[in-house]
């Protein structure tokens, strides 16, 4: 497309959505007609890519998840369609700077963290790679929470990402369903077959919004839908005539506030049954879609499997095996060995944890009540599979283990299991402990279900985007080809001693650094580019370990406050993160860390060596800005709690440095590393395992380490005049102590950053160790993990 052509879309776009010329327009009017002009150039190649793919009668991909961590889409789009360069120079030439359009979008905040991101990861590769796929999400009218620390305490405000966000989607009104919760269900016996019907119902209305993803130097465009609930019937006229306007409003706001919120808290009965509503509302509306979207190009359902995929990504959406059933036996009429066959074909399921808190289950109770078709299905399901299991084990332990409703409870990710041709985890060591732990007695008798595929990040947005620096330098030394085969950045190597190319590795860290510090000052937060960069930045939860990262700065302070001589290398620690709503503990450790960053600044001396920053309100966005500066990348989950993790692998990719357990993805890193250029320490996942057993007394660890011991004490005299001492006992209590052993890993940990430390001095090594993580890092693309995907799960091939 030329310049030309180019401007003549952008001027018109400009008319026809604003009424205004160039030299008339605002940053946001011309982002809104450069992001419509972006929109329809996609939305005209999703339509030749979909006749494609349909005429050939081709396999499809659907990928099921309650979050998409989206970011913003303008700069994403014009990178993969190629229109960059061409679209920056057209827009100077009318006097707008595409940085400051950029500037105009919000997040699309749809997820919560690595859940989310790995799913728009995934959606961005599979367009890339050529695959027909459509993704199925809610369209949260909130999304995630707008984070604000009210003197350090985690305070959410509404996320209202759409004035910006709406214009990259299309409202598809003719896909409407209607979904339907409560009311029971009517048994009839009509020429000698029983007829069940759905009466005294609540229905909602479920409109979905198309989001177009387009893939790099590809044809084709995945689509991610949207589902937005309201109210099915129309407007109570005559309640409202009569002056009852909370009564005619009622059912709006009943049905509207379905897709309100992401993840509403869930510590009361009133949450769980929204969340429930929720996570059906997504799967009926998908499977619905999907069906009705089969039949309009084959007669029947009977060759479902083999042109459509169904995958979900965690519990959340394993509904969508019940709804699959329902709609088989009670629409299509098959009988259920049929309808079982077909939908176990279909769906396939990614565990992402093994923390019993996020393993779904719901109260039989609950789930009776409001979707009391999905529940009959479930007790038949859970009835053949415990009648199977005990025919397979003669063991009642095994039966119990591996039923699908047990103890009063419908427990998901059984159900994801049962119902599931493929199940697979997200590193080599998470999919281990699926098999030897949590579905061990599953594994035993259907091996053949578990598969591992380790996660990937999509590299072209977290590097070619986000680091153009050292995207330059890799073009300039092993040309282009990585960007569509990220396992050529291994000829990176080749310059491991190349002491021009280490000193330009050096510069490009240094002024990405420098920008990242602009960026902070614009919001009054001062930091040396000169100090090291030590990043954590993930969600706030007790077993990513931010504490215990907290606790090491907490004592790093006391001797510096001890020792007056003592000198170290300047370093930040800068911190990104959201806790849950609701999680009290995750929100005690926010403010630690905040109050910690302030009293060190109260602190002349000590504040030229150290600093520790809290980022506000965490995003896609920051991370795209943090990523490239990172130096030191902190990824330190007690071994065995961290499924996989894709912040390890961005900073990876970035040059930065991992200091972790032998965790998640870390494991393979350290792998591809050669055990080299990486700072391990702590315990194993069989250690951790060990440990329990023999018990784990915090108590011992607190009165040998002096430094450990200091440090928590400050707890409780006061960080920045704040009492803490809700986290010491939290951390020493003898009845239950810390789950995750931050004491237990406190020294190991505190050697390994010594010895980082004393690396760091060593300026031609870092860089080396810097390039060689860089060369490493090309086994972690999305586009690998997806590959994997389409020939071990899904039998998908690209157009």
């Amino acid at each position: 497309m030329t310049k030309q052509q180019i401007q003549q879309l952008i001027e018109g776009s400009l008319s026809a959505s604003c009424g205004v010329s160039p030299a008339e327009a605002n940053d946001k009017q011309m982002y809104n007609a450069l992001a419509l002009v972006i929109k329809n150039i996609l939305l005209q190649k999703r339509k030749i890519f979909n006749h494609n793919f349909k005429s050939n009668g081709q396999k499809r991909v659907y990928y099921l998840s309650m979050e998409f961590l989206l970011g913003r889409s303008l700069k994403n789009n014009l990178f993969n369609l190629g229109l960059t360069q061409e679209v920056s120079q057209v827009l100077s030439d009318l006097g707008f700077d595409l940085n400051n359009l950029y500037e105009q979008e919000s997040d699309a905040g749809l997820g919560n963290g690595g859940l989310g991101r790995l799913a728009s990861c995934y959606m961005d590769a599979l367009a890339s790679l050529g695959y027909p796929a459509c993704g199925h999400c809610l369209r949260y009218e909130y999304g995630i929470f707008q984070q604000k620390l009210i003197d350090g305490w985690q305070t959410e405000l509404p996320d209202n990402w759409l004035p910006g966000g709406a214009v990259w989607l299309t409202e598809r009104p003719d896909k409407a369903v209607t979904v339907r919760f409560g009311g029971r269900i009517s048994e009839q016996w009509r020429s000698d077959k029983m007829v069940l019907t759905h009466v005294d119902y609540q229905e909602v209305e479920a409109v979905p919004y198309d989001l177009m993803i387009s893939g790099y130097d590809s044809q084709a465009v995945s689509v991610l839908r949207l589902w937005a609930s309201r109210n099915k019937r129309r407007f109570d006229m005559r309640a409202f005539s009569q002056g009852e306007y909370l009564k005619a409003m009622q059912e709006d706001a009943e049905a509207e506030i379905i897709t309100k919120v992401l993840y509403p808290a869930d510590n009361n009965v009133a949450g769980k049954s929204l969340r429930l509503k929720q996570q059906y509302l997504l799967t009926s509306s998908a499977v619905q879609d999907i069906v009705a979207d089969h039949l309009k190009y084959y007669k029947d359902m009977s060759n479902f499997d083999k042109v459509a995929a169904i995958h979900l990504n965690d519990t959340h959406p394993v509904l969508a095996i019940l709804e699959l059933m329902r709609i088989m036996l009670d629409e299509q009429g098959f009988d259920w060995e049929k309808a079982w066959g077909i939908t176990t074909a279909t769906c396939s399921y990614t565990n992402h944890t093994i923390l019993s808190e996020a393993l779904e289950i719901w109260g039989e109770d609950l789930f009776q009540r409001l979707l009391p078709r999905l529940y009959d299905i479930a007790k038949e399901v859970n009835k053949r599979q415990s009648q199977e299991m005990w025919q397979k084990s003669n063991d009642w332990k095994k039966v119990s283990a591996t039923s699908v409703i047990a103890y009063d409870q419908i427990r998901m990710a059984n159900l994801a299991v049962v119902g599931s041709h493929s199940i697979n985890g997200v590193s080599a060591l998470h999919s281990q402990i699926l098999k030897s732990d949590l579905f061990a007695d599953f594994a035993e008798y259907y091996p053949d279900k578990f598969i591992n595929i380790t996660n990937g990040i999509a590299c072209r947005r977290w590097l070619c985007q986000a680091n153009p620096r050292l995207t330059a330098l890799l073009n300039d030394t092993i040309g282009q080809e990585y960007i569509t085969d990220f396992s050529k950045l291994s000829q990176f190597n080749k310059f491991a001693n190349d002491n021009a190319v280490l000193d330009r590795l050096a510069e490009i860290k240094l002024a990405n650094k420098i920008d990242f510090c602009n960026s902070l000052s614009k919001h009054g937060i001062i930091v040396d580019p000169n100090s090291r960069f030590d990043v954590q930045a993930k969600r706030l939860h007790e077993y990513k370990r931010q504490l215990l990262n907290a606790i090491r700065i907490v004592s790093l302070y006391c001797q510096l406050k001890n020792d007056a001589n003592m000198v170290i290398t300047p370093q930040t620690f800068i911190f990104g993160a959201k806790a849950a709503s609701s999680y009290y503990m995750a929100k005690e450790i926010i403010k630690l860390i905040y109050k910690l960053g302030k009293l060190i600044e109260k602190d002349k001396r000590i504040s030229q060596m150290l600093r520790v920053v809290f980022l506000e309100n965490y995003s896609v966005t920051i991370a795209e800005q943090l990523m490239p500066s990172a130096e030191v990348s902190q990824q330190i989950s007690l071994a065995g709690k961290e499924a996989s993790g894709t912040g390890n692998m961005k900073f990876m990719l970035n040059g930065a440095i991992t200091l972790g357990t032998l965790d998640g993805a870390n494991v393979e890193i350290a792998q591809e590393l050669g055990n080299k250029d990486i700072f391990i320490f702590g315990m194993t996942a069989q250690e951790v395992s060990q440990k329990w057993k023999e018990g784990y007394n915090s108590m011992e660890y607190y009165f040998v380490n002096d430094q450990l011991r200091q440090a928590i004490d400050l707890l409780s005299s006061g960080i920045d005049k704040e009492d803490f001492s809700v986290i010491k006992d939290y951390l020493l209590k003898d009845n239950l102590p810390d789950p995750y052993m931050c004491l237990a890993d406190f020294d190991s940990y505190n050697k390994a950053c010594l010895s980082l430390d004393k690396a760091y001095l060593d300026k031609t090594n870092w860089n080396k160790m810097c390039l060689h993580n860089i060369a490493c890092s090309g086994i972690f693309s999305a586009d690998r993990a997806i590959e994997q995907y389409a020939k071990q799960v899904w039998n998908l091939k690209p157009i």
